[in-house]
């Protein structure tokens, strides 16, 4: 296929750690393939990279994303690829979401000494774990685990586990998948025991709102089935953020019923210690994924899920 843009080749933007990398070359390759565009990665530093306090002390997921956004504005680079979950809820100005492709297995995992599920860890165990939202359901489960703050990029975090700083680590599988290291997981957590983030597993690939022309080429690499999921996942966590500050998980797909597809969708909102959870279910058309999910967070939100806020 001949590139359709002309001769410029389409900078990526990217994170520089390993898995941002690859992610990134993951999608300019299908840009390349698929779109028959010339494509080079180039690396973006985020505040996520350099500042090493808890995430929520410095903004959340947000600080991975802004310096790309803000490179995409300022024309260093055409396209930027983000883990869909470290991106904010609220629209950006000048940015667009052009496309959500095939999505990986959005589910957490474990990495344990000794191949240990997290059933096998004797109470008292360290896992590690950045996530308030892991933190409250490892909590919720009773096992008598302590949960250990960390931060870092995949493979400092799996050294943890191999260093014996901590006994475990809980991790977004599809990042181990992506670096080829899913051989290291000793259990991948049922979604009944742990939610996943909203929007867990899928990429995001942004360019700005202006450039129609490349909206339109980057719009075929959709997938429409990951698409409705995260667009769901992501309104109830939109719907919670304003009324309510705990931990959240989400988890919808889009299953084949009688009357063609329907979408199915569970979240959880907790209180950070895990004492209290408010976990909801629903169903609904994938041409209407928002709506699906804003109504269960609004059913969530009339159940006590906003009193949580009260209690962080």
């Amino acid at each position: 296929m001949s590139a359709v843009t002309g001769a410029r080749t389409l900078r990526v933007g990217t994170r520089a750690s390993r898995l941002a990398t690859t992610q990134s070359q993951h999608v300019a390759d299908l840009i390349t393939r698929e779109l028959g565009e010339p494509t080079a990665l180039v690396e973006v530093t985020t505040e996520g990279d350099t500042n090493r306090a808890p995430l929520a002390q410095i903004g959340g997921t947000g600080v991975f994303v802004g310096a790309l956004r803000e490179a995409l504005l300022r024309g260093d680079v055409d396209v930027a690829v983000h883990s869909l979950k470290d991106l904010p809820t609220a629209p950006a100005d000048g940015i667009a979401l052009a496309a959500v492709p095939p999505r990986e297995d959005p589910r957490d995992a474990v990495v344990a000494r000794d191949g240990l599920t997290l059933g096998e860890l004797p109470a008292g165990s360290r896992v590690g774990t950045g996530s308030p939202r892991r933190a409250a359901q490892l909590a919720a489960l009773g096992l008598g685990l302590e949960v250990v703050a960390i931060r870092g990029n995949v493979d400092t975090r799996l050294r943890k586990v191999a260093d014996g700083e901590v006994d475990a680590v809980v991790l977004a599988r599809a990042g181990l998948a992506r670096i080829g290291r899913v051989d290291e997981v000793t259990e991948t957590l049922d979604p009944l025991q742990m939610l996943p983030a909203p929007g867990q597993g899928a990429l995001a690939i942004e360019c700005r709102a202006d450039d129609e022309h490349l909206r339109a080429l980057l719009a075929s690499l959709q997938d429409r089935r990951a698409r409705a999921t995260v667009d769901a996942e992501r309104a109830v966590l939109a719907a919670l953020e304003a009324g309510c500050s705990a931990p959240v998980g989400a988890l919808a797909e889009v299953a084949e019923g009688d009357d063609g597809d329907e979408l199915w969708i569970r979240a959880v909102a907790l209180a950070a210690d895990g004492s209290v959870e408010i976990r909801r279910s629903a169903s609904g058309d994938p041409s209407d994924a928002a709506g699906v999910g804003h109504r269960l967070a609004g059913e969530m939100l009339a159940d006590g899920a906003a009193e949580l806020m009260d209690n962080q």
